[in-house]
């Protein structure tokens, strides 16, 4: 008997939290044959987009976040990794790991998501470079700062604000697609596309 796995992907959630964009993807798989149709799993993909603060080299760039809740949540904190390569001494350059207090041993059962989120946005703008997870780049800030802040900046032009010209943008619905990380053209054809309806524009842009 001939059977299919079939894939659905949508956009779950979408919210935006004191300038940080969070976002929830469910990817639904089910197993259909001539019979029937039944259910596999669903797997739930949460992330956000954190703005570079205002004043930092990383003012004007739009960084993209993994979010991991496991299981033993809210006993252990949520995983977090930076998707968008960003140089700074608690995270790392080459895996986008975070090294920040809230995420490891400072986390209670009392704190929020919205808690770590804002911890991480924060953590942009007060590097903590004693406690560094990249040890070169924490080197380097504590070294020669001027030095850092060039370097940072220009990982943020090449990586967090790439073909980002969100001040030439007219259609509010492309602006605030642009400001999650997606180019003005392909955030204009995402809209066409979905006859301008902004959610179903970001599924399509996100499931590319």
């Amino acid at each position: 008997m001939m059977s299919f796995v079939v894939f659905f992907f949508r956009v779950f959630w979408c919210n935006e939290i004191q300038n940080i964009i969070v976002v929830v993807v469910v990817w639904t798989v089910i197993l259909t044959t001539r019979a029937k149709t039944r259910w596999l799993f669903s797997l739930f993909f949460v992330f956000f987009f954190a703005t570079g603060p205002s004043e930092t080299p990383y003012q004007g760039g739009t960084f993209l976040v993994d979010i991991h809740i496991t299981n033993a949540y809210p006993f252990e904190p949520p995983k977090m990794k930076f998707l968008t390569k960003v140089w700074h001494p608690n995270v790392s350059s080459q895996s986008g790991a975070i090294c920040l207090d809230v995420l490891k041993d400072q986390w209670t059962p009392a704190l929020t998501i919205k808690t770590a989120l804002l911890s991480v946005q924060a953590l942009l703008a007060a590097a903590e470079p004693d406690d560094p997870q990249d040890a070169v780049v924490a080197k380097m800030y504590v070294a020669n700062r001027a030095q850092f802040d060039a370097q940072a900046k220009e990982w943020t032009e090449k990586y967090a604000k790439e073909g980002q010209k969100i001040e030439q943008a007219k259609d509010p619905k492309v602006v605030k697609l642009m400001e999650m990380g997606f180019g003005e053209q392909d955030a204009e054809r995402a809209l066409a596309k979905c006859n301008f309806n902004q959610e179903e524009a970001l599924e399509y842009l996100l499931s590319q």
